[in-house]
C-alpha cells in the first residue's frame, strides 16, 4: 500500500512539474514535458509517468493559480486570431485543434488548424497566390491503425505561428490520433469557437 501510495505521489509530482514547463517554457509536446519532468524528479522510470490528462489539469490549475490573468487575455488573443484564420480558409472547410481549443495554450503556444479538402495542393497554391509566406512540414497521424502522413503549412500571424494540417476529405469520418495509443484529437468548427471566444 506504502509502495502504491510513493508511486501516486510521484506521478502527481511529475505531472504538476510537466505542467509548470508547459506553462513557463512553451512547452506543447506533453511527451517531452513528462520526460523532461520525470528527470527533474529523479524518477526516469517511465512506468510512473502520468497520462496526457493528469498533466492537462494540472497545467489549468497552475495557470489559474498564476497566470490567471495573462492566461486568459492570451487565450483570448489566439482564439481571436484562431477564427480570423479559419475565416481565411473557410474553402477548405478548417477545425481547430490542440491547445487554443481546450484551453491549456501557454504563452508561446502556436495555432493548430486541420483543414479537410478533396484538393491538397488547394491551401499551398492559395498561400502563393495570395503572397502569404509559409514554411512546410509534414506530420503523422493515425485513422485507426492505419498511419496517415499530412503535409503542415506554417504561417506566421504577427508573431504567432498556424500550422495547417491538410487532410483529406474522408478523414473527416474517422477519429485521428497523435499515436496509435492516444486518444482521438478533439476539433471545432468556426461556429464553436466563435462561441469559445465569446465565453474566454
Amino acid at each position: 500500500m506504502a509502495k502504491e501510495h510513493g508511486r501516486n505521489d510521484t506521478r502527481n509530482r511529475i505531472a504538476h512539474l510537466a505542467a509548470r514547463l508547459m506553462a513557463e517554457d512553451g512547452i506543447e509536446d506533453y511527451a517531452l514535458a513528462k520526460r523532461k519532468a520525470a528527470r527533474q524528479a529523479g524518477a526516469p522510470d517511465s512506468q510512473q509517468l502520468p497520462t496526457n490528462e493528469e498533466v492537462a489539469t494540472a497545467l489549468r490549475i497552475y495557470q489559474q493559480l498564476y497566470q490567471e490573468e495573462t492566461y486568459r487575455v492570451r487565450l483570448r488573443e489566439l482564439r481571436g486570431r484562431a477564427v480570423k484564420a479559419m475565416r481565411e480558409f473557410a474553402q477548405f472547410n478548417p477545425y481547430l485543434t490542440g491547445s487554443v481549443l481546450n484551453g491549456n495554450a501557454g504563452k508561446f503556444a502556436d495555432i493548430n488548424l486541420q483543414m479537410f479538402t478533396d484538393n491538397v495542393k488547394a491551401v499551398e497554391l492559395y498561400l502563393i497566390d495570395n503572397r502569404i509566406p509559409y514554411k512546410t512540414a509534414q506530420s503523422r497521424l493515425y485513422s485507426g491503425e492505419d498511419p496517415r502522413m499530412a503535409p503542415v503549412y506554417t504561417v506566421n500571424d504577427d508573431g504567432i505561428e498556424i500550422q495547417l494540417t491538410v487532410l483529406s476529405t474522408r478523414d473527416l469520418r474517422a477519429p485521428l490520433k497523435t499515436s496509435l495509443e492516444g486518444r482521438a484529437i478533439d476539433r471545432a468548427k468556426l461556429q464553436a469557437v466563435e462561441t469559445l471566444l465569446e465565453k474566454t
